[in-house]
């Protein structure tokens, strides 16, 4: 259990098993609410199940780029960025966001991978300090009127831009607050001391703007912003290149390798990978779930869907899988089979909403 467990159950949530953690997959106000909240307003979110992970020693950075294709050797001081684990296959192990908080980097990771994680850079980092904290929640605030409601009560949190961080107080208590998110909008990762935790989260919600959200919206929000989710998008097996993560590779890194599995990734940067990590748009009302083979025009099966579900944004159903590459053009139709029926889509662009980030 988080240490919001106690708010959740007061609040209605309805909990659920997640990665081993009881967490609440919706409030009374339901996913539907809950999303269009966070679009429209603001939404809290209890991530205190991820990882979070303190790096301490002699060029953290540039010893993380051992494990990670990411430039973290030139990440500057209140800087965070995205990035992933790779393996000698090139296969993502895990996606992270990584900090550098000055005297140490701050490190969060997927709840299901901690397990995996933190012994990796406790093997592979040598000379550096590999802290797991417990004794902290993470809260994600998430959306437009998100500067609002955390800014009320902490004013640095204005001052931060998108991948940016900062240790600050908020009603006495030092919290280290991020300005980044996984819904597509504009938004925090805030942590807490857990014994100032259920205070701080009720003087958001205390906000006219706010409200709880769970599991089930944070993920329909995630699959609208085009987000890849580990487990489903990505894994051990899938490269950065094929899950269209490229971006996330500086330039640097790309030229001189230097990581993990980058005979592979290099490869495919050079040559294009055999498949790819694409947006799909089913033309009908039917969500394609994860699973769903993709066919092209002529019937043969092109790919899987592997992300799927209603956006309610967007109106309609929305998804994401991987197709063989020739068939990864935007606006190429192809067929999902839905119950043994073929079902018209098309390849579209991600994401399907456009993100807000305050850059």
């Amino acid at each position: 259990r988080t240490p919001l467990h106690g708010l959740h159950v007061e609040l209605g949530g309805k909990l659920v098993d997640f990665a081993g953690w009881e967490m609440p997959v919706q409030y009374p106000l339901g996913i539907m609410g809950e999303h269009a909240q966070c679009r429209e307003n603001a939404a809290v979110f209890d991530v205190s199940h991820m990882g979070q992970v303190i790096l301490r020693g002699e060029d953290v950075g540039a010893k993380l780029e051992a494990l990670c294709p990411q430039a973290y050797a030139t990440l500057k001081p209140g800087k965070a960025r995205y990035g992933f684990f790779t393996n000698s296959d090139g296969g993502i192990m895990d996606d992270l966001i990584v900090s550098n908080a000055g005297d140490h980097f701050f490190v969060v990771v997927n709840a299901a991978l901690r397990h995996q994680d933190i012994p990796h850079m406790r093997a592979n980092l040598d000379g550096v300090e590999v802290i797991e904290i417990f004794d902290r929640a993470l809260v994600a605030v998430q959306g437009p009127k998100a500067e609002d409601v955390v800014g009320a009560l902490c004013p640095a949190a204005r001052d931060l831009k998108f991948m940016e961080t900062v240790v600050a107080d908020i009603l006495g208590a030092e919290c280290r607050i991020s300005r980044l998110g996984y819904t597509g909008e504009d938004g925090y990762e805030i942590s807490i001391p857990e014994d100032r935790a259920i205070e701080i989260t009720k003087a958001f919600l205390a906000h006219e703007d706010c409200e709880a959200a769970g599991l089930g919206a944070r993920d329909s929000l995630r699959l609208e912003a085009g987000l890849c989710l580990y487990g489903n998008d990505i894994d051990q097996g899938t490269s950065p290149i094929e899950a269209s993560l490229g971006w996330a590779i500086q330039k640097r890194r790309k030229e001189e390798g230097g990581f993990p599995g980058a005979d592979r990734i290099q490869k495919e940067l050079a040559e294009g990978p055999a498949r790819k990590l694409v947006g799909i748009k089913p033309e009908g009302r039917a969500p394609a779930r994860q699973g769903v083979d993709i066919q092209c025009a002529q019937g043969n099966t092109i790919g899987q869907i592997t992300s799927g579900g209603f956006g309610p944004t967007v109106g309609g159903p929305v998804a994401m899988g991987y197709v063989a590459a020739d068939h990864a053009e935007p606006g190429t139709a192809v067929n999902l089979i839905i119950r043994g029926k073929p079902q018209p889509a098309q390849i579209v662009a991600t994401p399907f909403v456009t993100q807000n980030y305050k850059r």
